[in-house]
Formats: C-alpha cells, sequence, structure tokens
C-alpha cells in the first residue's frame, strides 16, 4: 500500500510539473518540452539545425469560412535554408495559369507538350511512356510533381513558363521568393535564363508554339548566402562554405501562404490568388493528396518503393505502414542538400479535426554539402514524424466552437 501511494504521489508530482499549454507564440516550444525524450535535441540545437516550424489551426465560423491563427517557433526568413522541391507547386500553379491567360483554342493542361533544345545544357522531349497516351503534357508534368515530387517534371514546367515570367508573376501577387534554377541539373546561371522552345500539337495539328524564352538579366539576389564549411567537388572535398547565393530562395512562411492559396482562395487576398479553373482546381488538389499506390499513371502502384510515406513526411517520416483512409494530407516536400521540409494540411474526416504545418530542419550536422551525407533517417525523419504526431494529438484535443464541414476535401481517387 505504501508503494501505491508513493507512485501515486510521484505521478502527481510530475503530472503538477508539467506545464499548462497556453495558446501564445512558445506554444510550440511548449509542446515540445513536453516531449523531452523526442525534442531534446530540436530545443537544444535549434539554431545549428536551422530548424523552423509554423502550426496554424484552422477555426470555421457559422457559415464554415476558415479563419486562421498561427504559432511560429524559430522562424526568420532571412535565415536562408535550401527549399528543394518544395518550388515545385508554384510552377505547377503558374503553368496552369499561363495556359489559361494564352487563351487559345484547344490549348489546356491535357494537350500534348513537346520540348525542343535549341541551346547548351537543354534536352528535346516527345514522348512519356509514364502517361495513358504515352505523351507529355503539362496534367502529366503536374501530376507526377505532386504525387512523387518527379524533377524532370518540374524543370519541363520551367521550361514552358520561362525564368523572367515565373518569378515576375511571383512578385507580382506579393510573394517574396525566387526560382533561378532547374533541379537535379548542374547547370550554368546563363543556361538557366535560357528555356527550351514548346510546342503544343494536337492530332498533328499545331495549336501554339513558343520560342527559346530568355531572361536578358541576371536576377540579382539581395545578399550573398555562404553554408557550412565545405562541400564536394569531382570526388574533392573543398574547404571553404557553400555558396547558396544563386539558389532559389522560398521561406517557409511563403510557402503556408501559397498552400492556403490553392485550398482556401476564398480567403486570402485576391491578389495572391492564382487564375485557374474549377476543374485544374481540383485536379491540384486531388494529386497532391493522392498516394502512390493509388495511381495507375505513372505506374507507381507497382513500384514497392513508392510507400505512403514517400511524399508524406509529417506525421509519418520515412515508415512503411498504410497511411488510414480517414486521413489525407495535401502537402509539397523537399529534401536536398540535408535540408528536409514539409509543407502540409492535414485533414482528419473521422474526428472532423484539420490543420496546417509547415516545418523544415537541416540534417547536414558535419557542414560539408553536395557529398550525400546526411542525417535524414536519424534525424530528419524521425522529427518530422514526431512533429506531425504531436500536433495531431494536440489538434483532437482542441476545442472548437463550430464543427467544420470538411466535404470539399473528400476527393475521389484514381485507384
Amino acid at each position: 500500500m505504501k508503494k501505491i501511494i508513493a507512485a501515486a504521489v510521484v505521478g502527481w508530482a510530475v503530472t503538477s510539473c508539467t506545464p499548462r499549454l497556453t495558446e501564445n507564440q512558445a506554444l510550440v516550444e511548449n509542446m515540445m518540452k513536453q516531449h523531452p525524450h523526442q525534442f531534446k535535441r530540436i530545443l537544444k540545437d535549434r539554431d545549428t539545425l536551422q530548424v523552423q516550424i509554423i502550426y496554424t489551426q484552422i477555426n470555421r465560423d457559422s457559415l464554415n469560412r476558415a479563419h486562421f491563427k498561427s504559432f511560429y517557433f524559430n522562424v526568420d526568413s532571412t535565415n536562408y535554408f535550401y527549399p528543394a522541391s518544395t518550388v515545385k507547386l508554384p510552377q505547377v500553379l503558374l503553368a496552369f495559369e499561363k495556359l489559361n491567360q494564352l487563351q487559345i483554342r484547344g490549348l489546356n493542361e491535357f494537350t500534348p507538350m513537346f520540348n525542343d533544345s535549341v541551346y547548351a545544357g537543354q534536352f528535346s522531349v516527345k514522348k512519356d511512356s509514364t502517361s495513358e497516351n504515352g505523351l507529355p503534357s503539362v496534367a502529366h508534368y503536374a501530376k507526377k510533381i505532386l504525387i512523387v515530387s518527379d524533377n524532370d517534371a518540374f524543370n519541363r514546367l520551367y521550361e514552358f513558363v520561362g525564368q523572367k515570367e515565373t518569378n515576375e508573376r511571383l512578385k507580382a501577387k506579393g510573394y517574396n521568393m525566387r526560382v533561378l534554377h532547374r533541379l537535379e541539373r548542374p547547370l550554368t546561371p546563363d543556361q538557366n535564363r535560357h528555356t527550351e522552345a514548346v510546342r503544343f500539337v494536337r492530332h498533328d495539328s499545331l495549336i501554339y508554339s513558343q520560342p527559346m524564352l530568355i531572361n536578358p538579366d541576371s536576377i540579382k539576389p539581395t545578399r550573398k548566402v555562404f553554408k557550412g564549411i565545405g562541400y564536394e567537388k569531382d570526388g574533392k572535398i573543398i574547404h571553404r562554405p557553400f555558396n547558396f547565393t544563386y539558389k532559389n530562395f522560398y521561406p517557409l512562411q511563403e510557402q503556408q501562404e501559397i498552400l492556403k492559396a490553392v485550398l482556401f482562395p476564398e480567403m486570402i487576398n485576391p491578389k495572391k490568388r492564382f487564375n485557374l479553373t474549377e476543374s485544374q482546381h481540383q485536379f491540384v488538389m486531388k494529386y497532391m493528396s493522392q498516394l502512390p499506390r493509388e495511381t495507375k499513371y505513372p505506374a507507381y502502384q507497382n513500384d514497392k518503393n513508392y510507400i505512403d510515406a514517400y511524399c508524406k513526411f509529417l506525421m509519418h517520416g520515412d515508415g512503411h505502414g498504410k497511411i488510414p483512409d480517414h486521413i489525407r494530407i495535401f502537402n509539397k516536400v523537399g529534401d536536398a542538400y540535408g535540408y528536409l521540409l514539409d509543407n502540409a494540411y492535414i485533414v482528419d474526416f473521422k474526428n472532423n479535426i484539420e490543420f496546417m504545418l509547415s516545418a523544415v530542419i537541416n540534417t547536414n550536422t558535419d557542414g560539408i554539402y553536395n557529398d550525400s551525407t546526411y542525417e535524414y533517417k536519424e534525424l530528419g525523419y524521425p522529427f518530422m514524424k514526431n512533429l506531425g504526431k504531436m500536433v495531431y494529438k494536440y489538434e483532437l484535443k482542441r476545442k472548437r466552437k463550430q464543427t467544420p464541414d470538411l466535404s470539399n476535401f473528400r476527393l475521389h481517387y484514381d485507384h
């Protein structure tokens, strides 16, 4: 009996010492402090690991309109991180928008698109064996980007929109970001300013022809950015910081704002919206939440490497389990140079909860870039999994004045 009483007293003492969570700007940090076995290193080394987190609650009014309340951890838009594949989402949106603005009969996202090499570093494209009809198109590239984050697909949309137009249109919408280069292709700044000629052809009839686009002016970053203590080049370690000055730039705040523009366009500044048709909007929402095992074209469902968590880091890390059917994640991830990112809207239809969560961590703990020696598995994926689950559990208990109607996010998938 004495042991039972003692255990009860100890249990009460531990519980009473746990700080009560209050919804102020220390909320995310205080949540992590309640799980030291998972987040002790994150809290201690937040700056060296370049961790940034934005957790946004969504509260519905009586008309089911979404209202946002954000909480930040270590967020600083001037603290550069490499955005990796997260830049692909705005490129998809701009490609759809450009098609609509051209207003050419017979031209849409499904019209076969061919790329022609006319400058150094370019590649022609005449077919796509992964599509149902064997032909490339803006829609099929977008699908590959949204489901498995295909690099070549991003590059093709970069060719179509062009470097100059991409950056001018993002700036005009009020987004503080820049897209300067293709992905997984080491090209010079000059080569990245020149994009491939593009043709849209249907039934052997030319619908639209776009010559090579050239950005005559090099986009100059406002400051120089160097990271780490060295980098690998041609198999050798160069012992000086790696230059990110002319790499893509996409702060975490901007990432979540663009995700809002996709999912809740009616609740953001009209200037920041993307001009998509309703079918294009549904297309983007569908494929950013569709899983590889639900996808026949491309045949991701036949490739065991494409696990559910392949592009769903938050809540799942790199786990091989199935994501429950009542949970859908609308997101865009990225991983490169040791940076691991996820920008997500997570919805649980069974429990009627929804929230947004965006996070980045640098797993390049030795400070040597471009050597493919990063702690994704040891540090990055566990962080994303634990963070997502922590916030999800908090959301399960959070009281809401209005139960959300989430029917707009119940979509039909390919299976």
